[in-house]
């Protein structure tokens, strides 16, 4: 026989109503809050233990057709955890037509880069910047300027004497007129390219105005007064001497150079690498 269906009456679960949901959508935002607040503090704990670069400086020297940069620098760590990976280094110059860039240890604190060195009669105008890479990524960097002056001669600023006389004598050019002097071969400029620092604000040229009866040099084209002494450590200002060289094989100094104690000094060293 077949049986009489029954009816299961289902009583509905009562879910806590609207309070409930309410309580956890709370709870669930404050966790979410909790877990931002977290990720936001240990990011900028791990900003502010990064490494930074500091006392950036750079040697310029003349190698070929290329100038030599060798960039020194500081890394200032403050804890373990913010010690970088590595330290990206960028030598260029400033009107962006070349730029070089490396990436050297955290362990190590200078490099040394190449770009184009400029023609005779021209400033290279360069910089240098030094990043510390940290957790992968590249943090702020210091940049320190730099030029490198190249200078040029013209044969018409030489002088010879006349033949049995001095360079220096006073006399000698006016008794050359006469007698025909000797035709200039070649000037030659010393030092043949020389480092300077930027005169950033002027300080220097500022200093000069001021003090006009003296003299920068402490040492010439080594060291000058702290106003024209630059970021790199290299003086402001740069002293050039021109020396000429005659059709007879005499080496002399020019007018501007005859009369300069530096100037004499690089002279003898000059005519020097002649016997040498």
């Amino acid at each position: 026989m077949p049986r009489e269906p029954k009816v299961v009456d289902v009583e509905p679960v009562n879910r806590g109503g609207p309070v409930r949901r309410v309580f956890l959508l709370l709870l669930f935002g404050a966790v979410v809050a909790g877990l931002y607040v977290f990720y936001m503090r240990t990011r900028a704990r791990g900003l502010r233990e990064s490494a930074d670069a500091t006392a950036v400086r750079s040697t310029v020297t003349p190698a070929g057709d290329s100038l030599q940069v060798a960039v020194d620098w500081k890394l200032v760590i403050d804890s373990l955890r913010a010690i970088p990976e590595s330290v990206r280094v960028e030598v260029g110059l400033s009107d962006g037509r070349m730029a070089s860039v490396s990436t050297r240890s955290a362990d190590q604190q200078s490099d040394t880069l190449r770009v184009a060195a400029p023609a005779p009669g021209q400033t290279a105008t360069g910089y240098s910047c030094v990043a510390p890479i940290h957790r992968g990524q590249l943090r702020r960097e210091q940049c320190t300027p730099w030029q490198f002056v190249r200078p040029a001669a013209d044969t018409a600023s030489a002088t010879a004497p006349a033949p049995g006389t001095s360079p220096d004598s006073a006399g000698a050019r006016r008794r050359t007129a006469a007698a025909g002097q000797p035709r200039v071969t070649r000037i030659v400029v010393q030092p043949s390219g020389l480092q300077v620092d930027p005169d950033v604000g002027g300080r220097c040229a500022r200093w000069q105005r001021d003090n006009p009866g003296r003299s920068v040099w402490v040492e010439v084209n080594r060291r000058a007064v702290p106003e024209c002494t630059g970021a790199n450590g290299k003086p402001m200002v740069a002293q050039f001497c021109a020396f000429a060289e005659l059709s007879d094989g005499r080496r002399i100094k020019t007018t501007n150079s005859a009369r300069d104690r530096y100037c004499e000094q690089l002279y003898q060293e000059w005519i020097g690498e002649r016997v040498s």
